[in-house]
């Protein structure tokens, strides 16, 4: 009798198939990619997501592109970051899907962020910018109570960031939520 440990899924087009037993996964110790290389490819597509959510105008070829490059990068900070970039990966998703109108799953991501800043005692600075990203997605979502909490946190925290410039650029962010 094959048990569950022994079965396995096909993964992959058929001339590039993988066995993956059924339950097991990719350990991180058996990752290919080493530590470096993640680092060096999350980089890389957090600076590619900000290109395109810079854009004035995407395709909708592009907003793929754009979320799938945010997405990606956060899997490679999970890899090879701390929490920091974790935290902050949570909010660049977020940022991409209150870009796209989404705000579900901009909420989602956004307490993600909280709760990775929260727990593991980030500066007042990436805390401020949870609470930055809830209040955008809040906003979407028609939930002006929240975002309007949100916003008084995220000024509450910004207020204990030293560096004056990071202070400017979250009032800044704050300011264009309506």
């Amino acid at each position: 009798m094959v048990g569950p440990s022994t079965r396995t899924y096909l993964i992959g087009r058929p001339t590039h198939l993988i066995r993956v037993p059924l339950g097991t996964g990719m350990r991180r110790s058996d990752d290919p990619i080493d530590r470096r290389t993640h680092r060096k490819v999350g980089a890389y597509l957090f600076n590619q997501t900000w290109s395109l959510l810079d854009k004035k105008r995407r395709t909708a070829e592009e907003d793929d592109e754009m979320l799938h490059a945010a997405h990606a990068s956060r899997y490679h900070w999970g890899r090879a970051g701390t929490a920091l970039q974790r935290s902050i990966g949570e909010w660049q998703i977020s940022r991409v899907y209150a870009d796209l109108g989404r705000s579900e799953a901009a909420l989602h991501h956004a307490r993600r962020s909280l709760e990775l800043a929260r727990r593991h005692r980030l500066a007042p600075f990436y805390v401020a910018y949870a609470y930055e990203a809830l209040a955008r997605a809040a906003s979407l979502a028609g939930q002006r109570a929240d975002r309007d909490r949100f916003v008084r946190a995220a000024q509450r925290f910004g207020s204990a960031v030293r560096d004056a410039d990071d202070r400017r650029m979250l009032e800044e962010d704050l300011g264009t939520i309506r």
